[in-house]
C-alpha cells in the first residue's frame, strides 16, 4: 500500500475556506495556520490567520481575535517564499492595522478581554513620530469613555477630530456617528446633532447610512425638544435595524426612545420581536444595553399596569409563553446587571453599572407625538425573503439577500436559499452560490464549482489550467480544491465590494455576469481532456 500523499497547507487552506462559518471551520483554520508555520510557509500561515480574523469578526466573537491578530503580525514580518500554486491573497499593511483596531475594540465589546491585552496592541499601533494618528486618538478616546474618564475622553476626541483621515480607522461616514454617540452620552445634544446632520441629506457613502446617523440623533433630538424629528428618525431607522444583522447594536437606542418618548406599546412590541436575537452571537456590550433598555420599557409599562401580560418568544433555552411584563423586566435587568458588573470588575471602576442604573432611572420626557405611518418594507417579509427590495431599480441601497434573489427571479432561475442567507443554484455544468460577505455584509461574493472533477494525480495539470485561466480571463478567479477523496475540485470566485451602496439594477448585472462567466468556466473544465 502506498503511503498517503502529504497535502500542502495551501491546499488545506482552500478546503477550510469552503467550510461554513462555525467552530469546525475555526478549528481547521487554526490547524492549517499552525501547520503552515511548522513547515516554513509563512505566506499560507498569514493567509490562514487573516481568514480566521475575518471569520471571528463576522461571527460576533471579537474577544477571540487577539491570538490570530498577533500571529498575523508575526507572520507578516517574516519573508515569504513563492507559492507553487495560485498565489494566496495576503493582507496589506492597512489591513493589518485594521485588524489591530478590531482587537482593541474587542475590549469595549466584552469583559473577556484584558485591559493590558488591548493596551499592548494599541501601544504597538502608536507611532511616536506620528502625533496626529486618527486611529490611535479614536481608540484612546473610546477606551477612556468606556472607563468613565470623561475629561481624558474629551481630550482624545479633540485630537481625533483634528487628525487627518486614516483608512484603517473605520468607515469615514460612520466615525461622525461614533463621535455623536460619545457627545450624546456626555449630554452635548446640539453638538451631537450637528455632527450627524451632513449624513442625513447628503449622498450616501456608506451602506449603514443614513439609518445609523438617524439613530445617533434620535435621543438628542428628543431631549432637545424636536420630538417630531425623533419620531420620524425612529420609524425610518428601525425599518432597517429590525432585520439587519448589524442592527442589533442600535436596538437599545430604539427601545430607550420608545420609553422616553412615551411609546410603551411600541417598545414592548419591539422588545418581544427582538428577544430571539439574543440566541445569536453579539458583543456583550450590545446585549447589556439591549437588556437594560428592555428592562426600562418593562418597568414603565408595569408602572402603568402592574397586571399586564406579554408574550415571550423562546430564546436562550427559555420556552415560549406569556409572562407578566414585570417578570420579563426582572429577567432582563438581571442580564444587564451581571454584564455591567463583569465590565466593572475588569475595568476597576463602577462606570458601566452606574450608566445602566442611570438609564433605568429615566422617565418619559414629554407626551408622545404621533409616529409616522409605517411604509412597506422588506422587513415585513422577513430578512431572508426573496421579495424584491423596496428601493427603485436605480436607487442606491445596502446590499441585501432580497436584491440577489430578485435578480435571479427576473432571470427566471431556480435556486435554493438557506438559513444563513446563501443562495445556491445550478446552471449547466456549474453550481453557483451567492452570499453577502464583509464586516457589514457589503461584499457580493459569488462562488462557482465545476461539475467535472479531475483525478488527484492530475494536480499539475489542474494548477496549469487555473493559472492559465487567471492569466487570460478577468473572471472568475480560478483555483484548485482537494477535498481528500482522490479527486480535485476546480472552483472559482468573484467578490465585489459594494460598501457605498448598490442599485438593484446593478445587482442584476453583477449576478448575470457571475452566472455567465461561471458557466463558461465550468464548460472549460468539462472540455479538458
Amino acid at each position: 500500500m502506498s503511503a498517503p500523499v502529504e497535502r500542502r497547507p495551501a491546499e488545506l487552506l482552500a478546503e477550510a475556506r469552503d467550510m461554513p462559518d462555525g467552530e469546525a471551520r475555526t478549528a481547521e483554520l487554526e490547524r492549517v495556520a499552525a501547520l503552515a508555520e511548522a513547515t516554513g510557509d509563512p505566506g499560507t500561515a498569514l493567509a490562514a490567520w487573516s481568514e480566521l480574523v475575518e471569520a471571528q469578526v463576522r461571527g460576533g466573537q471579537r474577544w477571540r481575535l487577539f491570538e490570530p491578530v498577533r500571529r498575523c503580525l508575526e507572520a507578516a514580518r517574516r519573508p515569504h517564499r513563492p507559492e507553487d500554486g495560485t498565489p494566496l491573497a495576503r493582507p496589506d499593511a492597512e489591513t493589518l492595522r485594521r485588524y489591530q483596531r478590531y482587537a482593541v475594540e474587542a475590549l469595549l465589546g466584552t469583559p473577556r478581554v484584558g485591559i493590558d491585552q488591548a493596551r499592548s496592541v494599541l501601544d504597538d499601533l502608536d507611532d511616536p513620530a506620528d502625533t496626529g494618528s486618527a486611529l490611535v486618538a479614536q481608540l484612546r478616546c473610546r477606551i477612556a469613555d468606556h472607563l468613565g474618564d470623561e475629561p481624558t475622553a474629551r481630550h482624545w476626541l479633540r485630537r481625533w477630530q483634528a487628525a487627518d483621515p486614516d483608512p484603517a480607522a473605520g468607515c469615514p461616514d460612520c466615525l461622525p456617528v461614533r463621535q455623536a454617540e460619545l457627545l450624546a452620552g456626555w449630554g452635548d445634544w446640539a453638538e451631537a446633532i450637528a455632527l450627524v446632520a451632513p449624513l442625513l441629506d447628503g449622498p450616501l457613502g456608506c451602506t449603514a447610512q443614513p439609518e445609523a446617523a438617524l439613530t445617533g440623533a434620535l435621543l438628542p433630538w428628543l431631549r432637545a425638544g424636536a420630538a417630531q424629528q425623533a419620531a420620524q428618525a425612529h420609524v425610518r431607522a428601525y425599518r432597517r435595524h429590525r432585520v439587519a444583522p448589524e442592527g442589533f447594536d442600535h436596538l437599545a437606542t430604539h427601545l430607550r426612545y420608545c420609553a422616553l418618548g412615551g411609546h410603551l406599546d411600541r417598545g414592548l412590541a419591539i422588545l418581544v420581536e427582538q428577544l430571539p436575537r439574543l440566541d445569536q452571537p453579539h458583543e456583550d456590550l450590545a446585549v447589556m444595553e439591549f437588556a437594560a433598555a428592555g428592562a426600562l420599557v418593562c418597568t414603565l409599562a408595569a408602572e402603568e399596569d402592574g397586571d399586564r401580560i406579554v408574550p415571550r418568544p423562546a430564546y436562550q433555552g427559555r420556552p415560549a409563553g406569556t409572562v407578566p411584563v414585570a417578570a420579563l423586566g426582572a429577567d432582563l435587568l438581571a442580564v444587564a446587571t451581571e454584564l455591567a458588573g463583569s465590565f466593572d470588575a475588569r475595568n476597576g471602576t463602577g462606570h458601566q453599572s452606574g450608566r445602566m442604573a442611570a438609564w433605568l432611572a429615566e422617565r418619559p420626557l414629554a407626551a408622545p407625538v404621533p409616529l409616522p405611518a409605517e411604509e412597506p418594507d422588506e422587513a415585513d417579509e422577513g430578512f431572508f425573503s426573496g421579495a424584491p427590495d423596496p428601493a427603485g431599480e436605480e436607487e442606491l441601497a445596502a446590499l441585501s439577500v432580497g436584491m440577489i434573489t430578485a435578480a435571479l427571479d427576473r432571470r427566471g432561475d431556480r435556486y435554493a436559499l438557506d438559513s444563513a442567507g446563501t443562495v445556491r443554484g445550478r446552471w449547466g455544468e456549474a453550481v453557483i452560490q451567492f452570499r453577502r460577505a464583509g464586516e457589514r455584509g457589503e461584499v457580493l461574493h459569488a462562488r462557482v464549482v465545476a461539475d467535472r472533477r479531475l483525478p488527484a494525480d492530475r494536480r499539475a495539470e489542474a494548477y496549469a489550467f487555473c493559472n492559465g485561466w487567471n492569466r487570460d480571463r478577468l473572471l472568475p478567479k480560478a483555483y484548485v480544491h482537494d477535498p481528500g477523496d482522490g479527486e480535485l475540485v476546480l472552483a472559482g470566485e468573484v467578490a465585489t465590494d459594494l460598501a457605498y451602496g448598490v442599485a438593484p439594477a446593478q445587482v442584476t448585472v453583477l449576478v448575470e455576469a457571475a452566472v455567465r462567466t461561471g458557466v463558461a468556466y465550468a464548460e472549460a473544465v468539462a472540455a479538458l481532456p
